[in-house]
């Protein structure tokens, strides 16, 4: 028998639905920001994308969890995002690649989700007001107290804006990635093999892939890790990873990566990683009404004059007038304009605001990878470094 469950929005806006996922005997419920993601394929890589922590994921993709689950496709190893809304969950789950059903995948990570709501109306909602508080809420009865009581929940939380969400999802420790690349294995423009040192800011396990596809051994590093101590790993190049929350809240992130853009070292950001640059460099952040998430979002790159589509999922953008004179914009948003892409006119400092890695999306943008490592090749000529050095060596062989 499914069980009753109801979407409450800070503005008074009720869906009333089904449960799935997480339950218990009494009443459960989740509280977060509502964000809808317009992307047809991919729910597995979007709930395990840590970006989404804090957040209430609704898919306007109508049929959702029909391929199940596998645990290749993870963006990370657990589901970050608060809670799931979806308009259809199907009964029949059919893949060759599937180990767990969607409904298998949100209990064992204690997720909360509703099914056969009006994601069309909710997502019409959102356009018009913008990204709104919510809960979701499921008991054996809905009774008017229910109801209630998921208002007060929804209307409790406290936002995105001012928190830091990156210190949360962060790995505890450094550890050197050593799960592979994609397959299949691009070729690279060089022999070399270059060291990145990556912050993890909530980073994905997809880039962690397309940087060792084009060369890259990467130790990753915990959020708060000191410039000094990422630099003294030797790196070739610094990456500055995706993550949830507001970017002004990361100062001591926005510390480190003003102390790299003293040295001549590459720096590559994405998402988080592209706001903290511009943030380091004294431009500014906003709150987008809605934001940007979802695999079909086209991007017009400024010097080659033509379009990427691109995969995004971010609701805070640098703000134009605030642009520093050092930073020059590369990139621009076709649905509103917003700023896409970066680069610093006298460091080797780059970003973008989408997700080059594409998981789940298009691969249009799968080239920055490539250009990071181009900078990292030069920087290594300018500093005679013909090969890795023994310390790298020492470094990269190990697991922390």
């Amino acid at each position: 028998m499914s069980r009753p469950a109801l979407l409450a929005l800070e503005d008074g806006s009720l869906f009333e639905g089904i449960a799935f996922g997480h339950l218990s005997h009494s009443a459960v419920y989740a509280v977060g920001e509502v964000v809808f993601n317009t992307a047809m394929t991919g729910y597995q890589e979007i709930l395990s994308d840590p970006s989404y922590a804090g957040q209430l994921i609704t898919l306007t993709y109508p049929h959702i969890g029909n391929v199940g689950i596998n645990l290749d496709d993870r963006e990370s190893n657990a589901i970050y995002a608060k809670g799931l809304i979806v308009r259809q969950l199907p009964l029949l789950v059919s893949n060759w690649r599937q180990q767990m059903t969607l409904q298998q995948y949100l209990v064992q990570h204690r997720v909360l989700g509703i099914a056969e709501i009006d994601t069309r109306r909710l997502t019409r909602l959102i356009r018009e007001k913008g990204a709104l508080k919510g809960c979701i809420y499921s008991a054996p009865v809905l009774t008017p107290q229910a109801i209630e009581e998921a208002l007060a929940h929804a209307r409790a939380f406290s936002g995105l804006q001012g928190l830091d969400l990156a210190k949360e999802v962060t790995t505890s420790a450094p550890y050197v990635w050593q799960e592979g690349g994609l397959w299949p294995h691009r070729p690279i423009g060089h022999k070399e093999n270059f060291h990145v040192v990556a912050y993890d800011y909530g980073i994905k396990k997809t880039i962690l892939r397309c940087l060792e596809n084009v060369g890259c051994t990467i130790t990753v590093v915990p959020a708060k890790t000191p410039a000094a101590e990422a630099l003294a790993m030797a790196p070739d190049g610094i990456f500055l990873s995706n993550g949830p929350g507001d970017p002004q809240a990361c100062d001591y992130a926005i510390h480190a990566i003003q102390s790299f853009l003293t040295k001549e070292i590459p720096l590559f950001g994405i998402c988080l990683g592209h706001q903290l640059l511009a943030l380091a460099c004294g431009g500014k952040t906003i709150k987008m009404k809605f934001g940007h998430h979802g695999g079909n979002h086209p991007v017009r790159a400024l010097s080659a004059k033509r379009v990427l589509i691109t995969s995004q999922n971010h609701g805070f953008t640098v703000e134009e007038s605030t642009l520093p004179a050092c930073l020059e914009v590369t990139h621009l948003s076709l649905f509103d304009n917003t700023i896409q892409g970066l680069k610093h006119r006298t460091k080797p400092a780059f970003s973008f605001q989408g997700h080059p890695e594409a998981g789940p999306g298009p691969n249009d943008a799968r080239g920055m990878f490539q250009d990071f490592v181009d900078a990292m090749h030069n920087y290594r000529l300018q500093l005679n470094k013909p090969g890795m050095s023994q310390c790298q060596k020492e470094r990269t062989s190990k697991v922390f």
